[in-house]
């Protein structure tokens, strides 16, 4: 099995939440990891975050991928270290990673259906965050 980081911060399962979105198509894109440095570079709730953690959370999130449960596994560390009260910032998080590249694939949409069971979005909630990431992700 993966060996995890031995503790992740809040601000570490977001970015887990991220990256495991951008994986979720088998294809890590560069406009997916570029919205991810964004995402993390100006979001308030990063401030203070070393970003060198990011690939360290990656290589996490990869092996516990390459595991048969991981995950599940991954969901089981998000849920014991983010607070529940930041379980809508990490689905929103999320789905504007799926939608920087202006493709939404299938895989990644099972990737936002697992995640909002595991996080306990509701669905009204999910759809306003969902229409809000396409909103600002739309092009002309």
């Amino acid at each position: 099995m993966a060996k995890p980081l031995a503790a992740m911060s809040p601000q570490d399962c977001l970015v887990a939440i991220m990256l495991a979105t951008s994986v979720a198509d088998s294809e890590i894109r560069t406009a997916e990891l570029l919205a991810i440095e964004q995402q993390v570079n100006q979001l308030p709730i990063f401030a203070g975050y070393d970003f060198d953690r990011v690939k360290s959370i990656g290589q996490t999130v990869f092996e516990l991928f390459e595991e048969e449960d991981g995950l599940d596994a991954l969901f089981g560390l998000v849920r014991d270290a983010l607070p529940r009260r930041l379980h809508e910032t990490a689905y929103a998080l999320a789905c504007d990673i799926a939608a920087a590249d202006g493709k939404l694939m299938q895989s990644e949409l099972r990737m936002l259906e697992e995640m909002r069971h595991e996080l306990a979005i509701d669905r009204l909630h999910a759809a306003a965050i969902e229409r809000g990431a396409r909103a600002r992700h739309m092009t002309l």
